[in-house]
């Protein structure tokens, strides 16, 4: 797709998922939205993980479930591999409480879509966490976590933890329970800019690469809990 006059490039996308019906269908409806571009498409997660070196998309539509290599070792290779800035993984799934999407939240994934949500959804859920400063339906995302973290058999606290700031720790509560950077902002009295400084600080210092990592991050560690 070419850029005309001043519109903003496009979202560049790789669609992955094993069922050539659903893939085909996400294709043909990315590619006939204005403003996306798809780069590429892969079946399974291992050719995922190839597709996404090449084109270096600025998001992947991963499907979870998949046969090989599951959509949560495919988020890991691809953050892992991937040269700044790294693509925002968005999971696909046919169930919203699924210890899978929790496992790739936990990886990176900057979010999570059901497979039923509809175009309109979709495109939006696209558009958001390509634009990184807000977390997609945070409060069904906050839902998963609490649902997992609390039978979890929780790891050891990320060592950076105890470097944050008592303002770093604030933002981070706060952008756990599903609040903007604007909303952080009007909580703590400060300017938006400020929030995302200190966010990127405390994402910096905890080896985080999306704003669902935080969320996990805080509800693992106990600075957020479960209804609180």
């Amino acid at each position: 797709m070419t850029d005309t006059g001043n519109a903003p490039p496009a979202i560049r996308v790789l669609v992955v998922d094993d069922q050539f019906l659903v893939r085909g269908g996400l294709v043909a409806l990315l590619r006939a939205a204005p403003g996306m571009e798809v780069v590429g498409e892969a079946a399974d997660g291992a050719e995922a993980v190839r597709l996404a070196a090449k084109t270096r998309p600025d998001v992947v539509l991963m499907d979870i479930r998949m046969p090989g290599m599951t959509g949560i070792e495919a988020t890991e290779r691809i953050l892992a591999d991937a040269t700044d800035p790294p693509p925002r993984v968005l999971v696909l799934t046919t169930f919203d409480l699924d210890e899978y999407v929790y496992g790739a939240l936990r990886a990176g994934a900057s979010g999570f879509l059901l497979k039923d949500a509809g175009p309109e959804r979709l495109l939006a859920a696209v558009t958001a966490v390509h634009g990184g400063d807000a977390l997609f339906a945070p409060v069904v995302t906050r839902r998963l976590v609490e649902a997992f973290t609390r039978a979890a058999d929780l790891p050891e606290p990320p060592p950076g933890l105890t470097a944050l700031t008592g303002r770093e720790r604030e933002v981070l509560k706060l952008v756990a329970r599903g609040l903007t950077n604007a909303e952080a902002a009007d909580r703590l009295f400060i300017s938006e800019a400020t929030v995302k400084t200190h966010l990127n600080r405390t994402m910096s210092k905890l080896g985080l690469a999306s704003r669902a990592q935080v969320v996990v991050i805080a509800y693992e560690t106990g600075l957020v809990t479960p209804g609180g």
